[in-house]
């Protein structure tokens, strides 16, 4: 295989490698096309700005549509695949983005010698190894890799071209980001002297006794907090309560799913083509008119999971089941043939692909391997120079399968030939030289073939709902209007009313419609606050929605911020002041208790550390420690009502004394403390990820909402 052709199909795993290498937990590399990045254009072209520089949309909707296949192979649902997807893609950008800023901003660069030593040295990459290394001597030959490549650089074709330096752009990040974190990493320090102070700190021991007053002694109800308080508040801690740009409604579902007498006219129509199906002399083309596949090979009873099967492998062969209640569909079931069969089968084989070959010059290949192999010829060898299939090459042609795993031709040599057969198969990716090793197991093997109809609303259904959808949304026309007129009409039916918060504008999904569209969102942001939507159908439904909160992107108001906590702790500081005041001038512990009254004891908390929480019952609470290591308090009452996170406390410092420290040697853990903080650094949801940092101080204009 070229160099070429290697490039494109291994593609994938230079992603893998870029991630490593970066070491950050999110996804660096950038699906290249082959062309440009052109990042230029007029607002309807770009998707978001970072730091001014523009993200062009259709590079990105590419990555985006890659991102949401990906992940709808590994089974996620669709809405939550195609968000998914473009929130990773956004991510992807941004990170790219900043990084390159930063390369450029501190000269991290690669240069022409190094790149060649990164392409044709010793630690070349795997995929031009394999392409240039000869097969005789297992000697790879780097000056052949690079004429290779020049030449195609210099005279290949557009898209070998663009593969090419594709593939050297993600060498050069790769490099690049590695350099990148491994200078930051390099620079973590843990100076000796701290390191002994904290030991030092750690090694002192207190005894304290107090009295305490909890906070929540005050019923929260008699300490008013308002908005001027909340917005003073939130002003101080901004970074605290920010918030992006969002939308919250409530709305009511009119379902048009299928009703039952739309299920059973789905029965009764594929009853009637019973008779058709079980006749038909041609069952792949029969089915292919009904839009339906036909796996035309026999598949292991063991292995076949599908409704009713113990029922349909009773069936008579020639003779059909059904209909019967599969999922969402009517189906009806033919069984075609009934055999013996292993339940799974070890065969190798040599594809000779009819994809790139005309069928002669593919036979003529055949037989001179079939000719090769019955002369002695290693059938792995030849299976590695000459197969093509990727799957199995490597590891002479050998594939242990279960059935219905492979092409029905395939699948029926291998499985109902015994060991030791040998033979040519035809599929329609090209011709197959076959010899079956070994079976395991054994039992009952079927063909069936199966016809299915969805179970779908009829036109009848359809307009009920949109009906029912339709007066409701005429009879409400703010968000009063529209509880108001939930009440009277919808609640006796069952009908449910929901909340759904945060949809942000870029959105698919919102949150109790899986199936929620982004015309739905876009039809959210293009309303006010109060206004009534129009029905919009959502997957079985037709949806009637009401905006109840608009929030801007910036910092929260009052209303929301109390909700995010801004409330608690302006509370807690108002009923510290109050206690405070009740006990007043701080004397002894005794008069502390005589002041707040009720059943108050004095409490021990011993062998305190500065690490350590007060004790049972209490958490940590940093004032309290730093007054019970202050060397001015030692055996006396600390002369202040100490503010703390649950309560206030009187405190008396009983005594204050050092342990020895066995914290051992110094070094160790200056290089423990190190990992650690390499660790954190490279932690995608630690505070000190650089990337996390960047973004925090990046200029980002998200404009996805404009074209998605």
């Amino acid at each position: 295989m070229s160099i070429i052709q290697d490039i494109r199909d291994k593609y994938a795993k230079l992603t893998v490698v870029l991630i490593a290498l970066a070491l950050v937990g999110f996804i660096l590399t950038d699906y290249f096309s082959g062309k440009s990045r052109g990042m230029s254009g007029g607002p309807s072209n770009t998707v978001g700005v970072v730091n001014g520089k523009k993200i062009g949309f259709e590079d990105f909707n590419k990555k985006v549509a890659q991102a949401e296949e990906s992940l709808k192979q590994q089974g996620y649902p669709a809405a939550m695949a195609s968000q998914q997807a473009l929130d990773q893609a956004w991510n992807q950008e941004i990170s790219q983005v900043l990084l390159m800023e930063e390369f450029e901003n501190l000269g991290i660069e690669v240069g022409k010698k190094e790149l060649g030593d990164m392409l044709y040295g010793a630690n070349a990459p795997q995929d031009i190894k394999q392409s240039f290394t000869d097969e005789k001597t297992g000697v790879f030959n780097p000056v052949l890799a690079k004429q290779n490549i020049d030449q195609k650089l210099k005279k290949g074709t557009e898209e070998e071209k663009a593969n090419i330096n594709a593939f050297i752009s993600q060498m050069v990040t790769m490099r690049q980001a590695d350099k990148y974190f491994s200078l930051l990493a390099n620079s973590i320090n843990f100076p000796k002297w701290m390191i002994e102070k904290q030991n030092a700190d750690n090694s002192q021991l207190a005894k304290v006794s107090l009295v305490r007053e909890a906070y929540s002694s005050i019923p929260d109800s008699t300490v008013k907090v308002d908005d001027s308080e909340i917005s003073a508040y939130v002003n101080k801690n901004k970074s605290q309560f920010k918030q992006q740009e969002s939308r919250s409604i409530v709305y009511v579902s009119f379902q048009a799913s299928p009703s039952a007498a739309d299920s059973a006219a789905v029965k009764n129509n594929i009853a009637k083509q019973i008779e058709a199906f079980k006749t038909t002399p041609n069952m792949s083309q029969y089915l292919a008119g009904e839009g339906s596949n036909f796996y035309d090979g026999y598949i292991s009873g063991k292995t076949i999971q599908i409704a009713l099967k113990d029922s349909i492998f009773k069936t008579p062969v020639g003779e059909v089941y059904g209909p019967y209640l599969d999922g969402g569909s009517y189906s009806i079931a033919r069984v075609l043939g009934v055999k013996s069969m292993p339940d799974s089968v070890k065969v190798r084989h040599i594809l000779i692909g009819t994809q790139t070959r005309d069928t002669a010059s593919a036979l003529k290949l055949v037989d001179s391997l079939r000719a090769a192999i019955a002369a002695g010829s290693s059938f792995d060898t030849l299976a590695a120079k000459f197969s093509e299939d990727p799957g199995s090459k490597d590891k002479g042609g050998v594939y242990e399968i279960p059935s219905g795993q492979m092409v029905p031709p395939f699948n029926d040599f291998a499985f109902l030939n015994a060991p030791g057969t040998k033979g040519v198969v035809k599929t329609d990716f090209g011709y197959h030289i076959m010899e079956v090793m070994t079976h395991k197991g054994g039992g009952a093997a079927y063909k069936i073939a199966y016809l299915s109809k969805e179970i779908i609303a009829s036109q009848e259904t359809d307009n009920s709902a949109l009906n029912e959808a339709n007066a409701f949304a005429a009879d409400s026309k703010d968000v009063k209007s529209f509880d108001t007129n939930y009440e009277k009409t919808l609640k006796a039916k069952g009908i449910l009313k929901n909340i759904a918060t945060d949809i942000t504008p870029s959105s698919t999904a919102v949150r109790g419609l899986e199936a929620a569209t982004r015309s739905f969102v876009r039809s959210i942001y293009d309303a006010d606050k109060g206004d009534v939507l129009q029905p919009e159908r959502v997957g079985d439904a037709y949806v009637v929605a009401a905006v109840t909160e608009v929030f801007e992107e910036g910092t929260m108001r009052p209303a929301r911020a109390r909700l995010a906590g801004a409330e608690a702790p302006i509370r807690n500081k108002k009923k510290a002041e109050m206690l405070t005041k009740k006990i007043g001038a701080v004397t002894t512990l005794e008069d502390a208790i005589v002041k707040l009254g009720g059943n108050k004891v004095i409490e021990p908390a011993d062998s305190l550390r500065m690490s350590s929480a007060l004790g049972a019952g209490m958490s940590y609470e940093p004032k309290v420690i730093g007054a019970a290591f202050n060397p001015a308090n030692k055996g006396k009452v600390v002369p202040e009502v100490i503010a703390g996170q649950q309560g206030v406390y009187v405190v008396r410092v009983d005594y204050q004394t050092t342990t020895p420290a066995a914290q051992g040697d110094v070094n160790e853990q200056r290089a423990a403390r190190y990992q650690q903080a390499k660790q954190n650094l490279t932690n995608q949801y630690s505070g000190n990820n650089p990337i996390t940092i960047l973004k925090n101080a990046a200029d980002i204009k998200d404009k996805r909402s404009a074209r998605f």
